[in-house]
C-alpha cells in the first residue's frame, strides 16, 4: 500500500481569510503554484486557485485589490491523513469532484496531495504525470 505521506507535497503556503485576491496571486506567481491554503490560525478553512481568483472574484467584477481570500474560498474541505491510502486519496478526489486535499495529521496541516501528485505516483507514464512532473513555465 502506497501512502498519501510518501508523495505530499510539504512546501505549503498558506494564507488569511482576510488576506487579499491580489496578496494570494502574488504569492502563487512568486511560489510557482497554484493554490493557497487558507487557515484560521491552526486550522484549515479552505483551499483558493488561480481560477478561484478567476472565475469567483475577477469575473464576478470584484477588486482584487480589497476582496478577501474567505469571499472565494472553497470551504468544507475534505482532508486526508498522511497514513492514508493513495488509491483512497484519489477515491475522494472522485467523489468529491476535487483536485487537492490537505493532508492533516492530528489536526495540523502537515502537506498537500494534489491530482497531479497522484499520477506521478500511480500512473507515471500518463500525460497528467507527465506535466505535473515538469518545471513550471513561469
Amino acid at each position: 500500500m502506497t501512502t498519501v505521506g510518501e508523495f505530499m507535497t510539504t512546501r505549503l503556503v498558506t494564507m488569511d481569510g482576510n488576506d487579499t485576491l491580489v496578496a494570494a496571486a502574488q504569492e502563487m506567481r512568486d511560489s510557482a503554484i497554484g493554490d493557497v491554503v487558507v487557515t484560521d490560525g491552526d486550522d484549515v478553512v479552505g483551499i483558493v486557485t488561480d481560477r478561484d481568483i478567476t472565475v469567483r472574484g475577477v469575473a464576478e467584477n470584484m477588486d482584487p485589490a480589497t476582496t478577501r481570500l474567505n469571499q472565494v474560498t472553497t470551504k468544507d474541505v475534505v482532508t486526508v491523513s498522511q497514513y492514508d491510502d493513495a488509491v483512497a486519496a484519489a477515491d475522494l478526489m472522485r467523489t468529491y469532484a476535487v483536485r487537492r486535499l490537505p493532508v492533516v495529521d492530528d489536526g495540523r496541516l502537515v502537506g498537500l496531495v494534489s491530482m497531479g501528485d497522484l499520477a506521478v505516483e500511480r500512473e507515471p507514464q500518463s500525460v497528467l504525470a507527465d506535466i505535473s512532473a515538469d518545471d513550471p513555465n513561469n
